[in-house]
Parts: C-alpha cells; structure tokens; sequence
C-alpha cells in the first residue's frame, strides 16, 4: 500500500515484495460496479437448485486447492500453512451449509388472514458491497459472500491492499466454480483512495446493501455513509473478548484452550480470548499453566513445520501492538513473557503475557490485535462479571468452570454476542455471528446469516374487489 496508487503486497516474515498492481480508476470501479448488477439482473431469476450447484463446485475448489491458497496466505499476511488449510477447509464447510440450507431458509411463509392467500416470501435486493480485512483473506469472504450469492444477489469487493493475490485468487474461484463471469467482482483500492471510493459506491445506486469487517473506525465511515444513503448495513469490528476462569475450573484445559484462541491467526483474531479473568485464589497456579503452554508453541516463518505463530502481517501493526504492551507496561502491568520487537526480519512479535492489568491500561481498554494475553485478577464471580462487561466492545466471551449450570447462568449476564462455556471462541455456518457495542451489528452465518440481504415481502390476494371501508367481523384492521 502506498500514496502513489499501487497496491503492494509484502511478504511478512521477509519484508520482500511479492507484487505490486495499478488500483482501479473511478471510471473503471462504476464500468464494475455496471457489470456485477447486470450478472445480477440474469442470477436473480435462477432457481436455487442452480445456485447450490455453484455453490458446491465452490467448495470442491477450495478443497481441491486448500494448499495453494494456504500458500498464498501464507506469502502475503504470514499465516501459518496449516492454519490456512484449514481456513480453506472451513470455506469449503460454508459453501456447502448454504447449498443444502439456503433454499430451506428462504422458502416463502404461508400467514392465514382475510385474504385469499396472504404469504410472506424472500428475493434478493441486487449487488452487495463488501469491505473485507486481510486477517482471514478468504473466509472473511466466503462467509457473507455463499449467504448472499445463495440469496439471489450479485457482490462487489474491495479487500485489504495487503492480500490482493488472495482477492484475485478469489475472483477465479467463483468464475471457476460456474457462477457468471461478473457476479463476483474485486476492485483495487488503495488505501490513501479507500475513503472517497468507498462513499462513491456505497452511493451508486446499483449498490443495495453494505457489509463490513474491520476497524471500529471503518465502521463508523462506511454506516455513515451507509446510513445518508438509506442502505443496509452489516458491521463486525472487532472484539475485547472475556475468558473468565473460575476457581472451580480444570486450569490446565482453561489455559490451553485459551491461549490458542489467543494465538489463532498469530493472534490476529477478531473473535479471540484477549483479556483473561482470573480469580485470585488460582492465579498463580494459571499463570504457570499459561506460561508453559506459551513456552511450547513456536514462533517463525509461516512455511516452517511446527509453526504455529508466523508474523504480524504488516510491521506498522505490530509496531501498535508493542506501543500497546509499553505504555501498560509503564502504567504497572508486569511481564512475564515476550514484550519486545526481535533484532531479526520479519514483522515477528513474540508471545506476550501480562498480568496485573489493570483498568486504564490500553491492553484491558483497547483491542489488541496480535499474541498478547491481559491477565486480570478478579475476587470472586460478580467482580469477574464486572470486569468481563467493563468494555465497548461485545463480540464472544467464554467461562472455564467445572460446573457448567453456574456457567450458563453467568455468560446469560455476559454483553456479548456469542458465549462459551469450557471452550474458546470461534465462528461456525450453523451458528449466527456478530456482536454489540461497537464490535457492530447485524448477524452473519446460520439462517439469520442469509436474511440479512434480502427484501422480506408480503403478499396478501383477495379473490374479488373489497371496499377498503368494508371491515369484516374479526378482521385485525
């Protein structure tokens, strides 16, 4: 990314540069924008038995492929190569949920009424602009765009700089997979353009709808302008998720399985334990559990077996993640582990821990995007509580107790979108995802995921002319 309108891709763990491409004119985005809604115009009439036959060579390809596209991962953000296969995988899960389920969620609602027939039913609202992040470059994609195209609607995308071998990597899949030439298309942005392009879309009127994952910052400009425009919208901005470790828990599980939220993606993970909620009288004995855990994962190049943390993706990032470790660090936080930018290439930042964070520190108040861990100490369960719900953001939390009816009580009282109870948290097709505060709203995945963008329609019939003064006994109106 750079002022000069190219958009760079950079090789994390080397600083090389991988490539480099010319961002699209305006002239070139609205002859793009024309395109994808006049795909749309012929994929909206198509039946969905049609569609979910897209949709499933969709997720052959991504099977067929998993290594190729974690490779690509892997080169342009640092994604260690299993965890991109994976990633793949999961878009090929997403795919196939939509192909089997989407048909079963949009089929049309029969309302009994004064009418003849009166239903309710589902069409799709046109070409969808979405705003992705380079942190999971093809499942942030792939989770709104199988919903949508499943839907009936056409989508334009404008991805992270960073990733645009994965963006146009992207573009092939659905061409490959038999969906129209046009349907899903990328423009190329650079970020110095992304403000004044971004409100030329959003107000095109062929753009229907808004979806976004990213900064709380982004979200605010893109609802904004979403919002003058009377369009839908869809936000996920991030997350300060809670773990909240009860005294009761099995504490080894509770830190395995809370650090390796925190250290998905190298910590670069929306939906992660980032603030770990520990109760006095067992934080001691935790913190040696996590400090061990932390000793046993590997840090290093992204294609090296056993690696399971590669780079930040971009040194600027990981440069924000440090000032953030720093200045708590000088307001009285103690670390125990990592905290420092390696005399080595690479946009590398070891795994950190921290305890006695405290309110007031950036790393309990603000979202710490890489392999940090904020150890807070807590009293007892409503302390817990307190400090779990003392944040803007809302997006998962999860509780480690051995006494899972007391958990499912506790994370009720949680303000978070998705709660977990004895295990971290995480995105799946048959659950809704998204959060409050400002990790943003709407809902992605599941059958809310799909029913995001579409026109929700009712049709009332009368069999003959009726006087619009007549009122039949029984009649609502």
């Amino acid at each position: 990314m750079s002022a000069d309108g190219k958009l760079r891709s950079v090789n994390p763990a080397t600083g090389e540069l991988i490539d480099e491409w010319n961002s699209h004119s305006a002239e070139e985005v609205i002859r793009i924008i024309r395109e994808v809604d006049w795909a749309y115009e012929s994929w909206k009439s198509t039946s969905f038995s049609e569609r979910a036959t897209c949709l499933r060579k969709t997720g052959r390809i991504l099977e067929d492929k998993k290594e190729k596209y974690a490779e690509l991962m892997a080169l342009e953000m640092g994604k260690p190569l299993l965890q991109g296969i994976s990633e793949a995988e999961k878009c090929a899960c997403v795919c196939d949920y939509y192909a089997e389920k989407g048909e079963e969620y949009l089929a049309p609602n029969e309302v009994i009424t004064d009418a003849k027939k009166s239903y309710t039913c589902y069409t799709p609202l046109g070409v969808i602009y979405a705003v992705m992040p380079w942190n999971f470059p093809f499942w942030q994609v792939m989770r709104f765009a199988a919903p949508v195209v499943m839907a009936g609607n056409g989508i334009l995308l404008k991805h992270s700089p960073n990733v645009t071998g994965c963006v146009l990597a992207l573009e092939k899949l659905f061409r490959d997979a038999g969906f129209p030439d046009n349907l899903f298309r990328a423009v190329l942005v650079s970020a110095d353009a992304v403000p004044a392009m971004s409100d030329m879309i959003i107000g095109r009127d062929e753009i229907k709808g808004v979806t976004l994952t990213g900064s709380t910052a982004a979200g605010r400009a893109v609802a904004s302008c979403a919002g003058s425009n009377i369009k839908k919208s869809v936000l996920e901005l991030g997350g300060s998720d809670p773990a909240i470790i009860l005294s009761d828990a099995d504490l080894k599980h509770a830190a395995k399985s809370s650090l390796f939220s925190r250290l998905v993606n190298s910590g670069q993970n929306c939906i992660a334990s980032k603030r770990f909620i520990v109760m006095e009288d067992v934080l001691d004995e935790f913190i040696e559990h996590l400090l061990r855990e932390a000793e046993e994962r590997r840090v290093g190049d992204p294609f090296e077996q056993g690696v399971t943390v590669g780079p930040m993706a971009r040194y600027d990032l990981r440069d924000e993640l440090h000032r953030q470790v720093e200045k708590s660090v000088e307001l009285g936080a103690e670390l125990l582990a990592g905290g420092y930018i390696p005399d080595s290439p690479g946009a590398f930042y070891p795994i950190t821990v921290l305890t006695g964070v405290v309110k007031g520190m950036p790393v309990y108040d603000e979202e710490t995007f890489g392999p940090v861990a904020a150890v807070i100490s807590a009293k007892d369960e409503k302390e817990a509580v307190s400090i779990a719900n003392d944040t803007r953001f809302g997006l998962a939390a999860s509780i480690y107790t051995a006494d899972t009816d007391r958990g499912e009580r506790i994370v009720l009282g949680l303000a978070a979108g998705a709660c977990f109870v004895n295990t971290f948290e995480r995105s799946d097709p048959r659950l809704p995802f998204g959060g409050i505060g400002i990790s943003g709203y709407g809902r992605e995945l599941s059958r809310e995921g799909i029913m995001e963008f579409v026109n929700l329609r009712t049709i009332y019939i009368n069999e003959h002319p009726v006087d619009s003064g007549q009122k039949k006994e029984g009649n609502c109106v």
